[in-house]
C-alpha cells in the first residue's frame, strides 16, 4: 500500500469523517489557511488515480468516498514507523514513547486495560 502525501492524508481525514463529500464540503473542513479549490479538487483526483477513493456522479458533479478504512491505513502506517524507527519491535517503540512523552505510570496502565478489554495479550 501507498503512503499518503500530508496534504492527502488531510483529505482522506476528512473523508473518513464525513463518509461521503463534494470537493466543497471537504474543503469546509480542512484548517485555516484553507487550500484553494482547483487544490482539493485535484488532490482527490490523484486520490482517486492512487486507489484510495471513489465516486459516484451526482448530478453534474462528484460525490467522493473512501475505498480504504482508516483503520487499514493506520496499521499499515504503525507498521512501516515500527518496521523503520524501532526495528520492528512494539515493545521498543512504547519505550520511546514512554520515555520521551513523559508518559506515567497511572497512563500506561489505562492504556493496558483498554487493550486487555478488546484483546487478550499474548504471553512472551
Amino acid at each position: 500500500m501507498r503512503q499518503l502525501t500530508k496534504a492527502e492524508e488531510d483529505i482522506m481525514q476528512v473523508l473518513w469523517q464525513l463518509k461521503k463529500a463534494n470537493v466543497k464540503q471537504i474543503l469546509e473542513q480542512l484548517d485555516n489557511p484553507k487550500p484553494a479549490y482547483n487544490t482539493v479538487s485535484t488532490i482527490v483526483r490523484i486520490l482517486e488515480s492512487k486507489g484510495f477513493v471513489d465516486y459516484e456522479k451526482k448530478g453534474k458533479g462528484h460525490i467522493y468516498f473512501p475505498l480504504l478504512k482508516k483503520q487499514d491505513y493506520s496499521n499499515q502506517s504503525i507498521n512501516k514507523l515500527v518496521d523503520n524507527y524501532f526495528q520492528g519491535s512494539f515493545k521498543s517503540m512504547v519505550s520511546f514513547f514512554m520515555k520521551n512523552n513523559d508518559i506515567s505510570l497511572n497512563e500506561l496502565e489505562s492504556v493496558l486495560k483498554d487493550i486487555n478489554s478488546e484483546v487478550p495479550l499474548k504471553k512472551e
